[in-house]
Parts: C-alpha cells; sequence; structure tokens
C-alpha cells in the first residue's frame, strides 16, 4: 500500500514549505487572497516539524525545492522563466535551480564513469575537472581527451536519481488521483494523463543513450539554422549514465549584464530564441523540450548555443498544421478562422458555439497586439484562457502538453534578453513561411503523391486480391461481412490508384 506513503509525502512538501519560509514567499508572489493564505498556513503549521529543514544559506524557495528532490526541481525551473507570473523576486530564487545545485562528490563521478565505460578516468582524460554545472538529474565536468587533447563536456547522472524521481512520481499520482476524486470538474484536464506525460519524459531522461540519440537528430535537422550550434557527440564515451560532447564556450542566457558587456543584440537574440523554436517545432516537428536559460549559450560571435538534450519533443505533420493556422489565425486577428480550426480538429466538441468561442479567443488574443510584453500580465492572460477552455469543454491534450510548456519557457527566455518583445510580431515570419510551404496547392499536390506512393506498394499484390476476391464471391460465406464496396470494386480503385501514381508523382 503506497496511499499513507504517498499522503505523508505531500504532508511534507508543505510542511517543507512551512518550515524553510517558502510558504510565504510564495503566496506573497502568487498574490493568494488572504482566506487561502490562512487556510494553507494553519493547515501545514501543525506538521512544520514533518519538513526538511533544507541548505539555511539558500533562498526560501530554493531551499525548500532542492530539499524536496528533483522532480520539485524540475517544476521549479519552469516557474523561474515567468517572472511576470510568479513575480521577480521568486524567479531570481528560482533560477538558482536551472544549472547552479550542489554537486555530488568527483569521486563518484568518476567511479560511475569507470563503470560505465569499462576504462579508468584516468586513461580517458588527460584532465578532469570538478563540476562545472549541477541540476536535478546530472552534472557537467570539463575534460581534456587523453588521445587528442580536446575539451569535452562530460554529463555524469546523479546517483540514485531514478528512486528518488519514482518516489516523487508516485506522490504526484497520488494527489492527481485524489484532485479527480474530490473536484469532478477537474477530470477534463486528465490530471494522471498529465502525470503519466510528465514521467514518462523525466524517465528518458534518466537514460543519458536517449539524450546521445536526441542530440544527433536534433543536430542533423538543425545543421543549417543560421547561428544555431549543437555540440558534436562523442559516442564512443557516452553510455546509459555518461554523455561527452564536444565542450563550447559561451555566456549563459541569463548573464543579461555580461551579454550587454559582449557586445551582443538582445534584441535581436530574444526574436532568434522564439523564432528557432517555432522552425523546430513547425518545420521539423522535433523540438528541444527544455529550453530554459540554463540551457541555452551566447557564443562570442552571437550564436546561440543549446545544450542538455534529455526533453526533446515530437509533433505529427497534421498537429503541426493545425497550430500554425491556429497561430497565423491570431496574428491576423483572424478569429473565426481560429475558431474554426479548433472544431474542425477535434479540439472543441462539436455542440458548441463557434461564434462564441470565436468571441472568447478575441477576449484572449486583442489585448496582447501593439503592446509590449512588460505591459501584459501573462498570469491573468492565462487564467482567463483556462476559463474559457472550461467554459468550452476543451479537455486536456496530453501529447502537447510538452508543446505548450516549451512555449511558456521560451517566451521567458526571450522576455529574459529583451523585456519589450512582441511574442507575435517575432512569431510572424516563421509562421508565414511554414503556411506557404505546408499550406496550399503546392501541399496538396505533395499530399497526394504520399498518398499514392503508398497505395502504389500494394500494386504487386492486385492479382492475387482480385483473385481471392473472385473467389470469395463465387463461393460466399454463410453470413458475409457487409462491405461499402464489393471486393471487386477495392481492387478497381486499388489499380485504378496504382495506375495514376506515376503521373501524381511526376506532378509534385
Amino acid at each position: 500500500m503506497r496511499g499513507p506513503h504517498n499522503l505523508v509525502r505531500l504532508i511534507r512538501t508543505g510542511a517543507t514549505f512551512e518550515r524553510t519560509g517558502a510558504m510565504a514567499v510564495v503566496l506573497d508572489a502568487m498574490d493568494a487572497p488572504k482566506p487561502l493564505r490562512v487556510a494553507i498556513r494553519l493547515f501545514a503549521a501543525p506538521f512544520r516539524w514533518l519538513g526538511y529543514e533544507g541548505d539555511p544559506a539558500m533562498p526560501p524557495a530554493t531551499r525548500a525545492i532542492t530539499a524536496l528532490g528533483p522532480a520539485y526541481i524540475k517544476f521549479g525551473q519552469i516557474l523561474s522563466t515567468r517572472p511576470d507570473v510568479v513575480g521577480d523576486e521568486l524567479a531570481v530564487q528560482l533560477r538558482v535551480l536551472q544549472d547552479s545545485l550542489p554537486p555530488f562528490p568527483t569521486a563518484q563521478a568518476k567511479r560511475a564513469i569507470a563503470i560505465e565505460l569499462g576504462q579508468p578516468v584516468d586513461r580517458l582524460f588527460s584532465e578532469f575537472s570538478e563540476p562545472v554545472a549541477a541540476a536535478s538529474i546530472a552534472q557537467v565536468h570539463r575534460a581534456k581527451l587523453a588521445e587528442t587533447g580536446e575539451t569535452v563536456a562530460v554529463k555524469v547522472l546523479r546517483p540514485g536519481i531514478e528512486k528518488a524521481f519514482r518516489r516523487d512520481i508516485e506522490a504526484f499520482y497520488f494527489a492527481a488521483r485524489m484532485i479527480e476524486r474530490l473536484s469532478p470538474a477537474s477530470r477534463r484536464l486528465r490530471p494522471v494523463e498529465v502525470i503519466a506525460h510528465f514521467e514518462s519524459v523525466v524517465l528518458g531522461e534518466l537514460d543519458l543513450r536517449l539524450e546521445a540519440a536526441s542530440a544527433a537528430e536534433f543536430s542533423a535537422n538543425t545543421a543549417k539554422d543560421e547561428g544555431f550550434e549543437v555540440p558534436v557527440l562523442r559516442w564512443h564515451l557516452s553510455g546509459r549514465r555518461v554523455m561527452t560532447m564536444g565542450w563550447i564556450n559561451g555566456i549563459g542566457a541569463a548573464e543579461v549584464a555580461q551579454i550587454d558587456a559582449a557586445g551582443h543584440d538582445r534584441k535581436r537574440l530574444a526574436a532568434r530564441v522564439l523564432q528557432l523554436f517555432l522552425a523546430h517545432a513547425l518545420r521539423d516537428g522535433y523540438f528541444h523540450g527544455d529550453m530554459h536559460q540554463g540551457n541555452l549559450k551566447v557564443g562570442p560571435d552571437g550564436t546561440l548555443i543549446a545544450l542538455d538534450f534529455g526533453i526533446m519533443g515530437r509533433i505529427d505533420e497534421y498537429t503541426r498544421r493545425v497550430y500554425a493556422e491556429i497561430i497565423f489565425g491570431f496574428i491576423r486577428k483572424d478569429y473565426r478562422r481560429v475558431a474554426e480550426v479548433h472544431f474542425e480538429a477535434g479540439y472543441v466538441p462539436a455542440d458548441r458555439d463557434v461564434d462564441a468561442f470565436a468571441s472568447a479567443l478575441r477576449a484572449v488574443g486583442e489585448p496582447i497586439f501593439g503592446m509590449d510584453a512588460s505591459r501584459i500580465s501573462m498570469a491573468r492572460l492565462l487564467n482567463y484562457l483556462f476559463e474559457v477552455t472550461e467554459r468550452f469543454g476543451m479537455e486536456t491534450r496530453t501529447e502537447l502538453i510538452l508543446l505548450q510548456r516549451t512555449m511558456v519557457v521560451v517566451e521567458g527566455v526571450a522576455r529574459t534578453l529583451d523585456p519589450h518583445i512582441n511574442i507575435w510580431e517575432a512569431s510572424r515570419p516563421v509562421v508565414e513561411d511554414y503556411i506557404r510551404e505546408s499550406i496550399g496547392p503546392k501541399a496538396v499536390a505533395r499530399d497526394l503523391g504520399r498518398t499514392v506512393q503508398v497505395l502504389s506498394r500494394f500494386g504487386p499484390r492486385l492479382p492475387a486480391l482480385a483473385e481471392a476476391a473472385l473467389v470469395r464471391q463465387s463461393h460466399p460465406e454463410p453470413e458475409p461481412r457487409r462491405r461499402d464496396l464489393p471486393p471487386i470494386g477495392w481492387i478497381a480503385v486499388g489499380a485504378a490508384l496504382t495506375a495514376a501514381a506515376g503521373w501524381v508523382a511526376s506532378l509534385v
């Protein structure tokens, strides 16, 4: 029975926030109403002694989250990019969670490398530094290859990280089930499925072989993207708990003062961050799913350097087109078309009113246009959008959670670089290019060609299929299955499509 254990874990979460002083900080940052503040404090106070003490040298919120473990740290990383949601003071505290956590001993890292790669560290590397960055799941060491003297980055998983994550995930599942039982209205948000998605994403980070494969694929997709770079992977020095990549010097995306001192154009960088993310998501259907400041650096020439490929997202081509139409509709202020796309894709139940939904979307989109980001309260905007989706019966689409979350994170990074950025204007060129390539006559011809090519593979089997169909018609079954076309009709259709394959393909 894990229920009592999970309940204790959740109580301990509240107690830890109370004990470290983080509870008051979070409630202030979220501008919680007084009745809610009193209720939470009264509930948490009796259990204060159950809370973890944490590191007293850390700010309260960071102290509480790091004491609670890696899953909580992941949530904290997301919030650190949203000062407009959690406030500037709390966002600064949480930013430490990105790559400045307490490291584990270098001796443990060397032992893990030796076990994973089958050779002692001194034989593989002529130099091996103390940790240069430590995050929730792994830490990074700077090293030099013994054979070539090349400088590399060696990433090593934290000891016992798998067990710690599973403990937290179990507690999250418990909380999600309790929410569904106590609040039927919350079921449309599918909290259990949301946690399942989060679990699948995080477990993928716990096998660095998968991250290595992701880095290689992402590097191939983005090889021609100007001003963007992915470090070169060293496969022979990588495994389940260790990954080695080329070392690239750069300034952290959060270090605004250093970026200014180096003479980089922060406005251009901010727009480029948004545009690259959209290009990867729409053009490739494969994007960096953890694109916070700790995973982005600015090279000496202004190149954006991506790091940490443990969380990557995929979007199928149909969904990419739907999202592009939605974004493009917002950019053109065509709220009616945005609403229609939601209905066509099945995101909103068919029995709801399209015009009413379009009006609600207008109330969401209009405040954005003609205003810079510093005047927009994203917290209020997201709250209103949540109310709209609830009113129109939209359900949480778990396959798109990572995309939506990453969009929030990327916008937060762009706001750090340029507080006055207009996200719609920065997004317009990428979305318009994708619309031109993916929606229109050229795209229709290309799609038709692909369809016919798939169908044409059945060409060699058509004689056998026709013969089998004729045999079945000559000797019908006692209760033949219902068909929209008789078997011979399907054979004729297949033959016609096969004959047309070459002609259509020649047009594409």
